[in-house]
């Protein structure tokens, strides 16, 4: 979650790593607050209102206590004397009475966050004791955890910089299965939902008792393919992430070791069953490589028919055959290489700048086999959605053709290929200019060709955009194409 910065870097007086270490806590204390059955609040000291909330979290195992957002507001006057306690003790300071807000009985506690011997915030819980009903074994060891891992923090242990922390895919939550280890790696507590995920993976005796690296090995059909980080993460030892599969069944664990001023004396181990997760994440694998192997087929066959038509066009008699062969023959050359950068990647854009790059110079050469033309690029495409990749490839590379037959004749002559990605009224928009310092434009209208009607189709009704002829300043021809991105 967010944490509220501008008080830290207004008046803080930090070191360096504690604006991240703190940054680190607010990202992981969504299970301390699940853990604690309690919202959660940190606090630092402000000139003009005592103390200033940074952050608030409020905890999914239980109902929240604060329903609106106090983040960036100061300190109540009542809780400000237990805040301004645990600050200068550097120790975890409980209110000696009950306080009530609405109808709620709440117990407060304040917990100073100390790193390398100062003080740099103070967390406060809150928990709702209005409940009458008798505590059960999993709140009072859920409740024990969180005052360990908090009690770490005072001592400059917790949150740990070698941990992960944050949304990543699969991160197993208090929820989702929770076991409490001693030093040695043995279980003495395993919630309901961390029995059953051990127990989908082909465990089916209690937990409690045993040691977790030892049941957690007898799991493990193919010992090869065992993440390294595993036995670390099952004994407790390290605050890592790992995973163990059996049985088609993926369980996510990540440890959190508990230490105090002289040793480590347990962990706690979180257990999420992500086998789900993993069959999508599969799916789409397959999917993207089966896409992609489409691409690829779709490209060879393309090639394919270009050799044919190559083939065909020589033993045409006829120059206006041969010559209509080879223009077929270079636009679905063109079509296969879009395919071919397609079945290169599996992302939905396609880096346009790689490939009209080859694209640009191989049109101006095909086209003048007995001339020297020279070609000059400027400004970037970038990256463009896919299906936009083929038309407009066509329409430049029809572009260039006609400018180098009719453009500039035979003679020799430079083209320019020009592109500008600006903001406008309706979005991004990309203008693509053609020119060349040829004849210019005939004085008189003229007939178009199939290649002018192809580009005038795919301009209009593929990509969407305008198409203008204008005389270039210097002499010869410029095509202006203006495309708008923000429909695709």
């Amino acid at each position: 979650m967010a944490i509220f910065t501008d008080p830290i870097r207004e008046h803080a007086d930090f070191g360096p790593g504690d604006a991240e270490w703190l940054h680190l806590l607010v990202g992981d204390w969504q299970m301390v607050a699940d853990l604690a059955f309690a919202d959660l609040a940190l606090w630092f000291p402000h000139p003009d209102h005592g103390y200033v909330a940074l952050a608030h979290v409020r905890p999914s195992t239980t109902h929240t206590v604060f329903h609106g957002d106090f983040v960036g507001e100061p300190i109540r006057s009542d809780l400000q004397p237990l805040v301004d306690k645990a600050w200068n003790s550097r120790s975890i300071e409980r209110s000696s009475e009950t306080n009530w807000s609405s109808d709620m009985a709440l117990r407060v506690e304040a917990v100073p966050m100390v790193r390398n011997g100062r003080t740099l915030a103070v967390v406060t819980t809150h928990m709702d004791l209005s409940s009458s009903r008798m505590p059960s074994r999993l709140e009072l060891t859920y409740r024990q955890c969180a005052y360990d891992l908090l009690r770490m923090g005072t001592l400059g242990l917790w949150p740990d910089f070698a941990s992960p922390t944050g949304s990543r895919r699969g991160a197993p939550r208090v929820g989702d299965g929770l076991i409490r280890l001693d030093a040695e790696g043995i279980v003495q507590y395993a919630s309901p939902n961390g029995v059953s995920a051990f127990r989908r993976l082909g465990d089916g005796e209690s937990l409690e008792g045993r040691s977790l690296a030892e049941v957690t090995a007898s799991l493990l059909k193919d010992r090869r393919m065992v993440d390294e980080t595993l036995p670390l993460v099952v004994t407790g030892r390290m605050p890592w992430r790992s995973e163990i599969e059996s049985r088609g069944v993926s369980l996510s664990l990540r440890a959190i070791p508990l230490r105090d001023e002289q040793q480590r004396f347990g962990a706690l181990v979180l257990c999420r069953d992500v086998s789900e997760l993993r069959r999508r994440e599969m799916e789409l694998v397959t999917k993207d490589a089966t896409i992609r192997e489409i691409h690829h087929r779709v490209k060879n066959n393309l090639q394919t028919v270009a050799a044919l038509l190559r083939m065909q066009s020589r033993r045409m008699v006829s120059d206006e055959a041969k010559q209509g062969l080879e223009q077929a023959m270079r636009r679905v050359a063109t079509i296969a290489l879009v395919h071919e950068t397609l079945s290169q990647g599996l992302t939905q854009s396609v880096d346009f700048d790689e490939l009209i790059g080859r694209q640009f110079r191989l049109s101006a050469e095909v086209a003048s086999p007995s001339q020297q033309v020279r070609t000059e690029r400027s400004g970037l495409f970038g990256e463009l959605p896919s299906d936009f990749a083929t038309p407009l490839a066509l329409v430049i590379n029809e572009l260039v053709t006609n400018a180098v037959e009719h453009g500039l004749e035979g003679r020799t002559g430079t083209v320019w290929l020009l592109a500008d990605r600006s903001e406008g009224d309706d979005g991004e928009e990309l203008t693509v200019t053609i020119a060349d310092d040829g004849v210019g434009l005939p004085d008189t209208p003229h007939v178009e060709g199939l290649g002018l009607q192809i580009v005038r189709t795919l301009v209009t009704s593929e990509l969407g955009g305008t198409i203008q002829w204008q005389p270039r300043e210097g002499g010869g021809t410029a095509v202006q194409i203006r495309l708008s991105l923000a429909a695709k």
